[in-house]
């Protein structure tokens, strides 16, 4: 896997990515050769013809984003994968149809843009048969071994197994040794493997390694040149998440990442107000449409303010659109919303499912109450119960609260202590990775989330 923006990729689904890129590009670029063969130096040069290739290029990708091409994990089956990419090159066209009868003089002349979409079509259905068949040979995987048993060794083996485009094939564990497991049965069974199959990596996932890990073995194996590594790191890397279960606080001291130095925290400061600013400038005009909508139906303010735990523990104010009636919690008290609350207004769940509820919020970013990226903020009440519930969740105030964050993009909303859990140990990887890039691409996500009306 190679850390982008601190963010893992399988090298594979770069692969893929690049692969289409330059498909794409090399396909628009061959249609406008192949219908201007006598000017198309001067149309590609001095007619922006690379610009309008580029675009179009970089406009296939997004699309391909959209329609989750690069997430394997959401395609439930081939034929919906090829359906869903046969729907780029359609939008597109659509698009450009639409683009070219206002403008004109946009797109390339003599059908260039038309011909450059049936290439696109066809090499990138090419590409990705052929990208599949390429998945599957077995010279093209690393072979692993998983050094350890229990509930967290499954967890990792079958996560391995499951993800299909790390390129990662589990080629044993301990969790096969037969009979009583200890340190010689394991070193056994290890030995063994190595026989069978070409080890290129052994990760090891024991909690408790006193007496059963085969340290002589392991270390032979690490002069031989192959990998050894630790579970923590590569269920990280798998999931996104840092898992709370079993962690030591030792481990958040010496693992590298959670960089709060001044300079670093300025920058990050600086870019959420640049942000602020100008998704407030882009939504200016629709707020007093909001503002009405909210007070045509129901009674009550248009703003709502609750107390919110910030950064180091401070308690603030913030704001947002009201989405439920006004005497929402007048009897429950504190209480998280649940699907199909009653309480929610017609508006308000249109506004829930928009995110425009959310925009108030844009206020506490300039404040300095809040940052643009960063773990949800949470009710005083619920975090001092969540605080006796879930280890190291003080942790998440290390950073200003955001208005969208990683646990956001990667979780759905929650309204129970599993789910607060499960939300924390993304938060604990956004604040352990954080980044202007890790950042920049969680926004990117949120674009596509809030477009597509998912998790609301």
């Amino acid at each position: 896997m190679i850390r982008l923006f601190n963010v893992y990729y399988p090298i594979r689904q770069l692969v893929l990515l690049a692969g289409e890129a330059l498909l794409v590009w090399t396909s628009f670029l061959a249609a406008a050769i192949l219908r201007h063969p006598e000017d198309y130096y001067v149309m590609l040069n001095y007619e922006r013809g690379y610009f309008k290739v580029l675009i179009a290029t970089v406009a296939v990708l997004i699309f391909s984003h959209l329609f989750d091409l690069y997430e394997p994990a959401r395609w439930s089956a081939r034929g919906e994968l090829y359906f869903r990419l046969l729907l780029v090159p359609g939008i597109l066209a659509l698009a450009l149809a639409a683009l070219g009868y206002v403008y004109p003089n946009v797109l390339m002349g003599n059908n260039a843009a038309v011909l450059g979409l049936t290439l696109v079509t066809i090499t990138l259905f090419a590409w990705r048969i052929m990208y599949a068949w390429l998945s599957q040979q077995p010279y093209l995987r690393e072979n692993v071994y998983v050094l350890g048993t229990g509930e967290r060794a499954q967890r990792l083996v079958n996560g391995l197994r499951t993800r299909m485009e790390l390129g990662i094939q589990v080629a044993g564990w301990s969790g096969n040794v037969e009979g009583e497991l200890t340190r010689e049965a394991i070193a056994s069974h290890l030995i063994e493997m190595m026989k069978e199959h070409p080890i290129h990596r052994v990760i090891v996932a024991m909690g408790d390694r006193r007496g059963t890990l085969p340290v002589m073995e392991v270390l032979q194996l690490r002069l031989n040149g192959i990998k050894i590594e630790e579970a923590t790191s590569w269920l990280e890397k798998i999931s996104g998440k840092i898992e709370v279960d079993n962690l030591y606080p030792s481990w958040l001291i010496f693992a590298d990442g959670f960089r709060f130095s001044p300079g670093f925290m300025l920058l990050r400061r600086i870019l959420a107000v640049i942000a602020a600013w100008t998704l407030l400038l882009m939504v200016l005009p629709i707020l007093p449409l909001v503002a009405l909508a909210i007070k045509l139906d129901s009674r009550g303010p248009v703003l709502y303010r609750q107390k919110r735990v910030g950064m180091g523990g401070k308690v603030f104010y913030c704001f947002k659109f009201r989405t439920m009636r006004q005497d929402a919690e007048a009897d429950t008290g504190a209480t998280w919303a649940a699907d199909d609350d009653p309480r929610i207004t017609k508006i308000g769940k249109f506004l829930r499912t928009t995110r425009l509820d959310e925009l108030p919020q844009l206020w506490c970013v300039l404040k300095g109450d809040m940052s643009f990226v960063g773990p949800r903020p949470e009710r005083p009440e619920f975090v001092e119960m969540l605080g006796k519930e879930i280890p190291f969740y003080g942790v998440r105030n290390a950073v200003r609260p955001g208005i969208t964050g990683w646990a956001q993009i990667k979780y759905k909303y929650g309204n129970t202590i599993a789910d607060a859990k499960e939300k924390l140990q993304y938060d604990l990887y956004y604040i352990k990775n954080m980044s202007p890039g890790l950042d920049l691409m969680i926004m990117f996500q949120t674009i596509k989330i809030v477009l597509l009306g998912r998790g609301a």
